[in-house]
């Protein structure tokens, strides 16, 4: 059997606001002597387009991805993605089981020569063509 909640949920919510009414009529009676309100500023994280970290980190490829792609420098994510939009594009995809990818002459050239690959084999030939830094 599974443990009773003490509270529902519609009662938690009922309980906070009022505790929270409560606080803001107790700071309203204190702080009718200074009139000073004091907000709470959101810090906006700026987002830059080259994240530095993990799979997301943009490393140099081969040229055979390279050109692939079109860019000297990709994230893995990326590589992934244009791989993705390509075989859609192209509708490579076996219809009758969808985990298999026929590979053109141009997916040839960055899956080792292979006609034939299976989704879950995409990112581990993609990792032969990011060029490890040291």
């Amino acid at each position: 059997m599974a443990p009773a909640r003490v509270f529902g949920a519609f009662a938690g919510r009922m309980l906070m606001a009022a505790a929270k009414g409560a606080t803001k009529k107790a700071a309203t009676s204190a702080g009718a002597a200074s009139t000073t309100v004091v907000k709470k500023t959101a810090v906006k994280k700026t987002v830059t387009s080259k994240s530095t970290g993990g799979i997301q980190k943009v490393v140099q490829v081969t040229s055979e991805l390279g050109n692939f792609i079109g860019a000297p420098e990709v994230s893995r994510t990326e590589a992934v993605k244009k791989v993705w939009e390509y075989i859609k594009l192209q509708n490579l995809q076996n219809p009758n089981n969808k985990k298999e990818i026929f590979c053109d002459d141009k997916l040839k050239t960055i899956f080792d020569g292979k006609d034939k690959v299976v989704f879950t084999e995409i990112a581990k030939l993609l990792a032969t063509h990011f060029v490890k830094s040291t």
